[in-house]
């Protein structure tokens, strides 16, 4: 059990990493979106590749076309909104869009409710609407609504892959089918592509380190975990992303911010925690 939670652990900070590298590449524009997110996705799939081939895999990687287009549907937008967002928001958006896909998705597919399950999804959105508000604090509303757009996704990738008997695999031929509609994406880009040595190093970083290495670990995690352990931890990520912008960005958390955290955390941590109790033990 030490060796899971040590292995979620590290798992949680390169999805809060993952924040962190792509807001340090672009705010100073360091490398173009595009480019970021066509080096990550290459550099995640060599990782997780070399990653199934030494855990015995044969073969190609696995994977689906559906899945990897919900892949670069994140990918894409999660790099152009880091261009403006701060780490904190951006990871904000990003993970309080997820769990209310995720949940929706339960509500959908006919597991029980109730009324606290409810209140707890419904105080996810109002956190979300709250952040989105117009006014000073407010984050650009273009960016804000592109990493909307990538927690969509993401939340559905996440959901295509609940049944996977192969994680790693699947995660690997996704990153894979993904890669030709990145590189096309950054073909259409090409008037404002640039990178330098350390954009580059940072977008590798994020798809071998915090992606690959990333999804690695939290695969090992899982099925030691208890679920609403595993359910609950990936709430920690937006505080992470947030405390490293302040520390290495020296951004600040408003007023809004925070309101608007702990209304996502505490909606999505109460309606998770409740709809686990409702469905019971496994």
């Amino acid at each position: 059990m030490k060796r899971a939670v040590l292995a979620a652990l590290f798992a949680l900070a390169c999805f809060a990493a993952n924040s962190v590298l792509c807001r340090m590449a672009l705010r100073v524009s360091h490398i173009d979106p595009a480019s970021f997110t066509t080096v990550r996705l290459a550099a995640g799939a060599a990782t997780l590749a070399l990653i199934v081939r030494v855990r015995g895999g044969r073969g190609t990687p696995r994977g689906s076309w559906r899945a990897a287009l919900t892949l670069i549907v994140y990918a894409l937008p999660f790099s152009f909104a880091y261009v403006a967002l701060t780490a904190g928001t951006g990871a904000l958006l990003l993970f309080g869009a997820v769990q209310v896909v995720m949940l929706a998705a339960g509500f959908v597919a006919g597991e029980r409710i109730d009324r606290w399950l409810i209140a707890g999804w419904l105080l996810a959105v109002a956190g979300l609407v709250l952040l989105l508000l117009p006014g000073v604090a407010a984050p650009p509303i273009r960016e804000a609504l592109l990493m909307l757009l990538a927690g969509i996704a993401w939340g559905a990738y996440s959901l295509q892959g609940r049944g996977s008997r192969d994680a790693l695999g699947e995660n690997a031929g996704n990153f894979v089918r993904a890669l030709p509609a990145a590189l096309v994406f950054s073909a259409f880009k090409f008037a404002q592509r640039h990178a330098d040595t350390q954009g580059f190093a940072l977008a590798a970083l994020s798809g071998a380190v915090a992606s690959g290495l990333g999804y690695a670990a939290w695969y090992t995690a899982l099925p030691r975990l208890g679920a609403i352990a595993a359910a609950n931890a990936q709430l920690a990520v937006p505080v992470i992303a947030a405390l490293a912008g302040v520390v290495l960005f020296a951004e600040p958390i408003s007023a809004r911010l925070a309101l608007a955290s702990l209304l996502v955390l505490g909606g999505t941590a109460l309606a998770v925690r409740r709809g686990l109790v409702l469905r019971g033990p496994r």
